[in-house]
């Protein structure tokens, strides 16, 4: 049986890359990077890389460095990549 995990791209993140969802089969972040890096082009796929893009798992903020991170990722985790909070 594959696992397949739910990608969301929220607010200017989803205009950037160009889709608002994915799913893609993996099992931890490392290998989340590598598909994306397939899957997108070289640009669309460097807006995910910014410093400020915060990724949530489940509805969890990953702390620290999530683009150096090997964590497991469970069958229909929910994965999102989030832009800068920005408000006025």
């Amino acid at each position: 049986m594959s696992q397949t995990i739910e990608v969301k791209f929220f607010a200017s993140l989803r205009e950037q890359v160009g889709v608002a969802q994915l799913q893609i089969g993996v099992t931890s972040l490392d290998a989340l990077r590598d598909a994306l890096q397939e899957q997108l082009s070289e640009d669309k796929f460097e807006h995910l890389l910014a410093p400020n893009i915060r990724l949530a798992i489940n509805q969890e903020l990953v702390e620290g460095n999530w683009r150096e991170s090997s964590l497991a990722l469970a069958n229909g985790d929910e994965v999102a990549f989030l832009p800068p909070v920005t408000g006025g």
